[in-house]
Order: structure tokens, then C-alpha cells, then sequence
């Protein structure tokens, strides 16, 4: 594809391009890729690699997520939109000086977002995933907070037992027989490990959600989102481990968050 054009037209070439392709926001990308590229040649194998099925924001570097820049490399779990609807949740619980923990962290989205919103808090972001670690670490400052790299609460340091006030977990909760049914940029370029929960899916939210209670501060709460469908499995499990749960849905967003507070002593 020849590129050396005005704006406007390599602008119309490319959304046409990126529409035959199946992308729903064809404009918006085009715009971001325009601007993404160096030189002609650059810009050409942007929009192929986005025609071939690639994220966005894997190609561009960075995902806007609560209205922040999160940095992203290829292979590392994208932030979704509906999941901004759980920062907001958590958000709503989290006060200045809070030590909030942050499993299956990622890229460091939600906490790089709750610190941003809330302002000074104690934040411990985990994920077992190196590359999304690397990331992770580029988007939490060391300044607002610590990020580790390892299984769930490994890696976290004993002496946060019984004071986490709030913790927020985007565990993977696809089933494994639904993995070949999602979107190709999700499937063949996220990691497997952030996606598969396991038969239900609900494999790594049982072990997060079973510890809980020993890191939670009394009134302390656990927020984890989830789909529709699981989401009184969830809420079971939140009961089964002495949580008491609630479930906050968005229509709009289809976003499922249960929400769950350790009210013993």
C-alpha cells in the first residue's frame, strides 16, 4: 500500500483497510497509528500488523485505562474497559494511606490507576508473569509502589498479614474450553497464563480468595471481577472463606465485580 498521500486520504485508506479487516473503530485506530509511525514504510507495517489480527495496543505500546497512559509490551494481558468499573468499585473503599495489594496485577493498570485517583496509598502489586512484570514496574513508580514477581502471595512480604485494607484481583477467569472461542488479538497475543482460570475459571480465584482472610485487615475488603455467569459461584466462594460478599454489575460496561469485607476479628 502506497502511503505518500495528504493526511486526509492515507487517514480514508487506512480505515478502509482496517473496516475490511473487521475493526469496529476503524477511524479512532487509524488516527492512533498515523500517529504511532515515524516515516511511510513505518506507518505500512502498523496497519498490517493490525489487519493480521495483532492488538492495538500491543502495536502502539500503551493502552489508555481510567484515563491514564499504562505502558504495554506484545504478549502482556491488554486492560480491558469493563475493568475500569472495578478501580471505580475500589476506589469508593480506598482511603489516602490504605496498604492495597493488586493480584494478577498485569501491566500495573489497576494500580497505577487507584493510586492516581486516590493519591497516597500503600501499594503491592504481584504477578507471576515476567514480561508483565517489566511492564508493571514501568507503570507503577517505585515512588507509588512495589511490584513483585510470583505466584499470588508468595512473593508478598509476611509483615502485611492482617493490614491489607483493600485488594483488587483481575484474576484470569476465562474457562479453558472457551479459550479458542475469543478474539484472535486475545488469544493467539495474550498471554495464555492471564487468561485461563481453568475448567470453570474459577481455578486461581478459589486460591485468592482462600487466603484473603489471612492478609485482610478486619473491614478490610476483596474486590474480584467476573463474569455474569460466575458470578454466584464467586460470591459462594467469598461465604465459603468468611467474606461476606456483594455483587455490583454495570450494564453499560458488562463489568461484574464481588466485592467481599472480613468482618471477624
Amino acid at each position: 500500500m502506497d502511503y505518500r498521500e495528504d493526511g486526509s486520504a492515507v487517514w480514508e485508506r487506512i480505515v478502509r483497510k482496517l473496516r475490511a479487516a473487521g475493526c469496529v473503530f476503524a477511524e479512532e485506530e487509524a488516527r492512533l497509528l498515523m500517529a504511532s509511525s515515524r516515516n511511510d514504510s513505518e506507518l505500512a507495517q502498523l496497519v498490517d500488523r493490525r489487519v493480521a489480527g495483532y492488538p492495538l495496543e500491543h502495536i502502539v505500546g500503551w493502552a489508555d485505562f481510567c484515563g491514564i497512559r499504562i505502558e504495554l509490551d506484545p504478549g502482556v494481558f491488554v486492560p480491558r474497559q469493563r475493568t475500569e468499573f472495578l478501580v471505580r468499585q475500589a476506589v469508593a473503599l480506598t482511603r489516602p494511606g490504605d496498604v492495597v495489594v493488586d493480584l494478577c496485577c498485569g501491566s500495573g493498570a489497576l494500580g497505577a490507576a487507584l493510586a492516581a485517583l486516590v493519591g497516597r496509598i500503600e501499594l503491592h502489586s504481584v504477578d507471576i508473569d515476567p514480561a508483565a512484570v517489566q511492564c508493571a514496574r514501568r507503570n507503577i513508580r517505585f515512588d507509588k509502589g512495589l511490584v513483585y514477581e510470583g505466584d499470588l502471595y508468595d512473593p508478598l512480604p509476611v509483615q502485611l498479614y492482617n493490614r491489607v485494607h483493600v485488594m483488587i484481583a483481575n484474576a484470569p477467569y476465562v474457562p479453558t474450553g472457551a479459550i479458542p472461542f475469543m478474539p484472535t488479538e486475545a488469544r493467539d497475543h495474550e498471554a495464555r497464563i492471564a487468561l485461563d482460570g481453568g475448567t470453570d475459571g474459577l481455578d486461581v480465584q478459589r486460591r485468592i480468595v482462600a487466603e484473603a482472610p489471612h492478609w485482610l485487615a478486619k473491614g478490610g475488603v476483596l474486590l474480584v471481577e467476573t463474569s455474569e455467569k460466575q458470578a454466584p459461584l464467586t460470591a459462594d466462594l467469598f461465604t465459603q472463606f468468611g467474606l461476606i460478599p456483594k455483587w455490583v454489575r454495570s450494564e453499560e460496561l458488562d463489568a461484574n465485580v464481588i466485592i467481599g469485607v472480613r468482618i471477624d476479628s
